[in-house]
């Protein structure tokens, strides 16, 4: 089993940064093969928004785009993998330039008959709900702002998975992180762990659910 996880933070020492690396460990300890992706280092060029990776080439199971930058390749990871986590810092109530660009790029996934015009593009490869994913968000703001902070963000990041058939298992919010004492810190870095552990526990139910059915 493999998983990616997906740094939507520009500080790679923050905290943010720690939780997506203690819910891979969390993986990891399940016996999934773990890969993080820094989006910071990545070179990732802003989407033109030509849609010639949606609208050509159907039969790939990526849509090629135009760009010469890291996306191809990370993309190709991508869709071998079992399962993802995001995680982002709040930036101005949504999730950060970095995750947007990396989410919008995305798009190449999908794909769309030029003349359906108005209509969601469908999932080149359709996970069938047998790949998850997990969300790390953390914000300055309190849990109480929960619904307020973080539903965006959990949205924007969730918006392609449905698309592609891959269920959320965790929506994981750590407000008041610009002063949070290292005690409540460390809690919250044994429950990423946790996190991390679900989300290959509930990938491996999948996987022995799709077995039975075909057995």
């Amino acid at each position: 089993m493999r998983i990616l996880g997906f740094l939507g933070s520009p500080r790679l020492n923050g905290k943010c940064s720690k939780l997506l690396k203690k819910a891979l460990e969390g993986a990891r300890s399940r016996g999934a093969h773990t890969k993080r992706f820094d989006l910071i280092k990545c070179n990732i060029m802003h989407c033109r928004g030509c849609f010639k990776c949606i609208f050509e080439h159907h039969e790939l199971s990526i849509g090629k785009c135009p760009l010469k930058d890291d996306m191809a390749s990370i993309l190709e990871e991508y869709v071998k993998a079992d399962g993802y986590i995001f995680a982002t810092p709040v930036y101005d109530m949504f999730i950060t330039a970095l995750m947007k660009k990396f989410l919008e790029r995305k798009v190449a996934l999908t794909f769309r008959e030029k003349e359906a015009y108005a209509k969601i593009p469908a999932a080149r490869v359709p996970a069938e709900f047998k790949k998850m994913a997990s969300m790390i968000v953390t914000a300055n703001c309190a849990d109480e702002y929960r619904e307020v902070m973080g539903g965006p963000c959990f949205e924007a990041m969730e918006s392609h998975l449905i698309i592609e058939q891959i269920p959320t298992i965790d929506r994981f919010y750590i407000g008041g992180v610009e002063n949070m004492t290292d005690e409540t810190f460390s809690e919250k870095r044994a429950e990423a762990f946790q996190m991390g552990i679900r989300l290959v526990e509930e990938i491996k139910k999948a996987h022995k659910m799709g077995s039975n059915l075909y057995s």
